[in-house]
């Protein structure tokens, strides 16, 4: 039977020896380097920050100058409060709105004020319970968000 190899042919060992010399070696491109290197690793870690933004904007809904507004675990669901209020003026401001769609926007309102402060307190909850608090909000949100989406006749 064929004694295995103790490494196989083209696997990199480090040893002492070659820590050491990989040290000295960046001891001495290191001064020579750092400034060439350096503001591309800026750029590149600004270009992925924003894109990064970019997202966390896109998935909450909001522009990305907005981002800053909403914050904590319940980010999202703060963010879907304020796109709701924003709805409700604009059906409270719609030539067609009906004395059910003005009573419609004052309970609403009164409602996402209440889901507001739910989404405030869940941030200072255990997690459980914070999760439970998100999902009830959220239920409730999507509910809104249909009836004012059929009100604004879309």
């Amino acid at each position: 039977m064929a004694r295995k190899a103790k490494h196989e042919v083209g696997e990199a060992r480090i040893t002492p020896k070659k820590a050491k010399n990989a040290v000295a070696v960046a001891k001495v491109l290191g001064p020579a380097v750092l400034p060439v290197v350096a503001p591309y690793a800026v750029r590149a870690a600004g270009a992925a920050r924003e894109l990064y933004d970019r997202y966390q904007a896109r998935k909450m809904g909001v522009a990305v100058d907005q981002l800053g507004e909403y914050t904590g675990r319940g980010a999202a669901l703060h963010a879907r409060i304020a796109g709701l209020v924003q709805g409700l003026g604009e059906l409270r401001k719609s030539a067609k709105a009906t004395d059910a769609d003005r009573k419609f926007t004052e309970e609403t309102q009164s409602t996402l004020e209440q889901l507001s402060a739910t989404v405030r307190a869940a941030e200072r909850m255990p997690a459980a319970r914070r999760k439970a608090a998100h999902r009830a909000v959220n239920g409730e949100l999507e509910r809104l968000e249909e009836q004012l989406l059929h009100r604004l006749g879309v």
